[in-house]
C-alpha cells in the first residue's frame, strides 16, 4: 500500500477542502437563501476565486473557514428565532387568535449589531477607512421618499437622515472638508477625518422613485450595518471634540427642516461649555463623572431642557452657526485646516430659495462662512445690510441690492477647489458660468490642462505672489519636458548613427568634387539649373533618409524589446496600449475644444 494512500471520500485536500460552493454552504448552516446573504453581508462575508474551480466555473464559492464563522455566530441563532416567531404569529392569525397575535407581535425577537462593529474595524482608523461606502448608501435613502405603505419603513429614512446630518454638522465644525464636485450622479464630497480621506456620494435633492429593478432586501441588509456603523464613528467623533451625544435638537427647526442648522447651533454651544470647563482641571472632571453616576432620570430631562433654553436666544440676526467664532483651547490645527477655516471669513451668505440649500447650509460653514436662507428659522432676513454674497439662480431679480453680488451657485463649489475667492464676474446672474472643473482629476497626469485650469493657476500663484512663466513660455517647457521624457538611450543612438553616416558621406562627396576640379560657383550653378524632377528626387532622397532613420529606431525597439522576458514585454505593450488611449483621449478633447471656439465665433459674426 502506498505510503499517502488515502481511501476516496474519506478527506478532500486542496482547493476542495478550502472552498465549498454556496449551495453547500445554504445547506451546511440550515438557513434560507435569503438568511444566508443576509448573514454575509452582516459579517462581511464576500464570495472568492480559487485558482481551480473544482466544481465548475460557473458556482459561487466561499472559503471554508468564513462559512465555518458563520456557524458558530450568535447572529444565526436569532434569525432562526425571528422565523419561528413569524411562523407564531402567522399560526395565530390563521386560528382568529387575535390576543395572542397581537402579545406576539408586540414582543418580537430583537438583536443587535454592537459586536459585529468591533469584530469587523478593531480600531477606529480601521472604521473611517471603510466609511466611502456607508456614507455613500446612508445619504441616498435619506433622500428617498418617507411615504408610509413604500418598501422602505418611514423610521429608516428619518433615521438615515439624522445620521447624516450628524456627520455632515461635525465636518462643518471641524472644517475637514476638503473637496466637492457637482456630476450628474449628485455632489461628490472629500473629507479628511485623523489623516483619513473619505470620499462620498450625495444625491440631488430631487423626487426619487423607488423602481424594480434593484432588490431592496440586499441593499436594506447593507443599510442596516451601516446605521450601526455610522452612528457609534458619530460617538467617537462628536466625544473627541467634546460634544455630548447624541445631539438634542430645537423642535422649532426639526419642524422647518433645518436639522443640520440645529445641530451646528448644538455642537457650537456644547463644545463651547466644554472647553470653558476645561481650565479647571482634572479634579472637576472626576467630579463630574461622579454626578454624572449619581443623577437620575429626572436630573437628565432637566438638563436637557436647560440645554435646550441656552440654544433658543441664539437663533438672533447675525448668530448663526457658532462655528467662526474664535476658541479659546489650544489650536491644534493644521495648515490645510487653517487655509479651509478662513476662505469664507468675514463673508456673509445669503440663499434664495432655487438653491440647493442643503449643500450649501454644508459647505459654506465647513470653509468659515456665514450663512442664511430665505424661509422661516433663518437667523437674519434677507435685507440685511452685512450680507455680501447672495446665491442666486434665477435670470430676474424682484429687489436688487447695490451692496452685494450676486452670484451663481458653482462659484461657491469653484471657490471651494481652488482655495481661493474667484473673481465673480464669469458667475454673474443671467451668464453662461466657466466649466466646472473636477478636482478629483490630476490633469498633469491626464496631459491635457483645461483652459480654465490654467487661469485657476495662475489666480492661485498671484494669491500666494508666486511668478509664473508667460503663456509664450508655456509651450516651449512643455516641448523640453516632453523631448526628455520620450528620449531613449535608443533612439539616440540611432540619431548620432544617422548624423555619423551623413557627416561621411558628405565628406566623400565633397573630397570626390575636390579631386575632378569642380569649383564652388559650378556647384552653385549647377543646382540652381536643376529641373523640378532632379529638386523631386532631393526631396524624395530626404524623405528616404528619415525613412531610414525611423526604421533605425524601429530596428532598435525591436531589438530592445526581444530581449525582454515575456512577463516583461507584456507589460511594455499595456504601457504602450495606455498612452496611446491616453493621446487619443487628448485628441478627441483639444478636437472638441476646437470645434466648440469654431462654432463660438461662427455665432458671433
Amino acid at each position: 500500500m502506498p505510503k499517502h494512500y488515502r481511501p476516496a471520500g474519506k478527506k478532500k485536500e486542496g482547493n476542495a477542502a478550502k472552498y465549498i460552493t454556496r449551495t453547500k454552504a445554504v445547506n451546511y448552516l440550515q438557513v434560507s437563501l435569503a438568511m444566508f446573504r443576509k448573514l454575509c453581508i452582516l459579517k462581511g462575508v464576500f464570495p472568492r476565486q480559487p485558482k481551480k474551480k473544482v466544481e465548475g466555473n460557473h458556482k459561487t464559492y466561499y472559503h471554508m473557514k468564513d462559512i465555518a464563522f458563520l456557524a458558530h455566530d450568535p447572529l444565526i441563532e436569532k434569525f432562526r428565532q425571528i422565523k419561528v416567531h413569524r411562523k407564531k404569529v402567522k399560526k395565530a392569525v390563521a386560528k382568529k387568535n387575535r390576543d395572542l397575535a397581537d402579545r406576539l407581535l408586540n414582543r418580537p425577537p430583537t438583536y443587535k449589531l454592537d459586536r459585529l462593529v468591533l469584530e469587523r474595524y478593531p480600531t477606529f482608523v480601521d472604521a473611517l477607512r471603510d466609511m466611502d461606502d456607508c456614507l455613500t448608501m446612508v445619504h441616498l435613502f435619506a433622500a428617498l421618499p418617507a411615504v408610509d405603505g413604500e418598501r422602505v419603513e418611514v423610521k429608516r429614512i428619518h433615521n438615515c437622515r439624522r445620521l447624516s446630518h450628524e456627520w455632515q454638522a461635525y465636518i462643518s465644525r471641524t472644517h475637514s472638508l476638503r473637496k466637492t464636485f457637482i456630476s450628474v450622479k449628485g455632489i461628490y464630497y472629500q473629507a479628511e477625518v485623523q489623516g483619513q480621506k473619505i470620499t462620498w456620494l450625495t444625491p440631488h435633492a430631487l423626487q426619487q422613485v423607488l423602481t424594480d429593478d434593484v432588490d431592496f432586501n440586499v441593499m436594506l441588509s447593507f443599510l442596516e450595518f451601516y446605521e450601526t456603523l455610522l452612528g457609534f464613528v458619530n460617538f467617537k467623533l462628536y466625544h473627541s471634540i467634546n460634544v455630548n451625544y447624541p445631539p438634542i435638537l430645537d423642535s422649532r427647526l426639526e419642524a422647518l427642516a433645518a436639522e443640520l442648522y440645529a445641530l451646528c447651533r448644538y455642537m457650537s454651544t456644547g463644545s463651547g461649555r466644554v472647553i470653558e470647563n476645561s481650565e479647571s482641571g482634572g479634579a472637576i472632571k472626576e467630579k463630574e463623572n461622579e454626578s454624572n453616576k449619581a443623577s437620575s432620570k429626572a436630573d437628565e430631562s432637566e438638563l436637557r431642557l436647560a440645554q435646550l433654553q441656552h440654544q433658543l436666544p441664539a437663533n438672533e440676526p447675525g448668530a448663526l452657526m457658532h462655528l467662526v467664532e474664535e476658541s479659546t483651547a489650544v489650536d491644534a490645527d493644521d495648515d490645510e485646516t487653517k487655509e479651509c477655516k478662513s476662505l469664507f471669513k468675514n463673508l456673509k451668505f445669503y440663499l434664495s430659495r432655487e438653491v440647493p440649500r442643503e449643500s450649501l447650509l454644508f459647505i459654506i460653514p465647513a470653509f468659515g462662512g456665514t450663512v442664511s436662507w430665505e424661509g422661516e428659522g433663518a437667523p437674519f432676513n434677507e435685507v440685511d445690510e452685512d450680507i455680501t454674497h447672495q446665491i442666486v439662480d434665477r435670470p430676474t431679480q424682484s429687489h436688487v441690492f447695490l451692496s452685494r453680488e450676486y452670484v451663481q451657485p458653482q462659484w461657491i463649489f469653484d471657490c471651494v477647489n481652488a482655495r481661493i475667492i474667484l473673481p465673480t464676474e464669469g458667475y454673474i446672474v443671467g451668464r453662461v458660468p466657466p466649466p466646472h472643473l473636477s478636482p478629483f482629476v490630476d490633469n498633469d497626469a491626464e496631459g491635457y490642462i483645461p483652459e480654465y485650469a490654467e487661469t485657476i493657476k495662475r489666480l492661485q500663484a498671484a494669491a500666494r505672489n508666486e511668478v509664473l512663466p508667460l503663456p509664450g513660455d508655456e509651450d516651449l517647457d512643455n516641448s523640453l519636458v516632453a523631448a526628455m521624457m520620450d528620449r531613449t538611450e535608443s533612439n539616440e543612438a540611432a540619431e548620432k548613427k544617422r548624423k555619423l553616416e551623413m557627416l561621411e558621406k558628405q565628406y566623400h562627396d565633397e573630397l570626390k568634387m575636390e579631386i575632378d576640379g569642380v569649383t564652388f560657383s559650378n556647384l552653385s550653378n549647377k543646382k540652381a539649373d536643376k529641373s523640378p524632377d532632379t529638386m523631386d528626387k532631393d526631396d524624395t532622397k530626404l524623405d528616404h533618409g528619415d525613412d531610414e532613420s525611423k526604421q533605425a529606431e524601429k530596428d532598435s525597439a525591436d531589438i530592445s524589446t526581444s530581449l525582454m522576458t515575456r512577463r516583461e514585454r507584456g507589460l511594455y505593450e499595456a504601457i504602450k496600449i495606455g498612452k496611446e488611449r491616453k493621446q487619443d483621449k487628448v485628441d478627441l478633447l483639444k478636437k472638441r475644444k476646437k470645434n466648440a471656439q469654431s462654432s463660438a465665433s461662427a455665432k458671433r459674426r
